[in-house]
């Protein structure tokens, strides 16, 4: 399952957003929160996944911090509440907003949420009023984007996928680096590491 995807974000639009990691574009169901914090196309991004798998297809849910995922799980244990409302429910609240409405007994701010009609908001209130206590109070998400990904990285992350071990790659890298200096462009970076772990391979 995914658990996590680290990329760059692609595209946002209302409801989804598209993480590019390696070439490939992953399609994130995420709350207006996460995608409200997280940055502008292309910059880079992390995420915490939730999959759902279904017969007819597979769903990735897509969070900033732990407590929204920590709540979305929570959430989805009620019946009547799938990934689509939960997210609805963590569009329209906080996590703080929801501990304070489950402890009130606050159905209307429940009911703020797409999705949730009175019955459903009484078995929210019902189901989730006795384990409230141990989850996260934070105020919204906070998200820290990643920094980005240096040539040196994306160089040694090259190299390590075509078979070179981590250690001998870095140690290549960091020779060229030297020799180049730090303004070598990618493809500069990868061609030298390349002819350097060659001549020591032979040598």
């Amino acid at each position: 399952m995914i658990a996590q995807l680290t990329g760059r974000v692609d595209a946002l639009s209302d409801g989804t957003c598209v993480i590019d990691v390696g070439g490939v574009g992953y399609l994130v169901q995420a709350s207006s929160r996460t995608l409200a914090a997280l940055p502008p196309a292309p910059a880079p991004a992390r995420l915490l996944i939730e999959t759902h798998v279904r017969e007819d297809a597979i769903i990735l849910y897509g969070f900033a911090d732990t407590a929204e995922r920590d709540w979305f799980r929570l959430l989805t244990t009620v019946q009547g509440v799938g990934g689509k409302v939960a997210l609805g429910i963590l569009s329209a609240l906080s996590p703080k907003d929801l501990i304070g409405a489950i402890a009130a007994g606050d159905k209307a701010s429940l009911t703020r949420a797409p999705g949730v009609g009175p019955r459903l908001a009484v078995r929210l209130l019902t189901e989730l009023r006795d384990k409230t206590g141990a989850m996260p109070t934070s105020t919204g998400v906070s998200y820290t984007p990643i920094a980005a990904a240096t040539p040196a990285d994306e160089a040694l992350s090259a190299l390590v996928n075509l078979g070179y071990r981590r250690p001998e790659a870095q140690q290549a890298v960091a020779r060229v680096l030297d020799r180049l200096g730090d303004t070598a462009t990618l493809d500069a970076l990868i061609r030298d590491s390349l002819k350097d772990l060659a001549q020591r391979a032979t040598g």
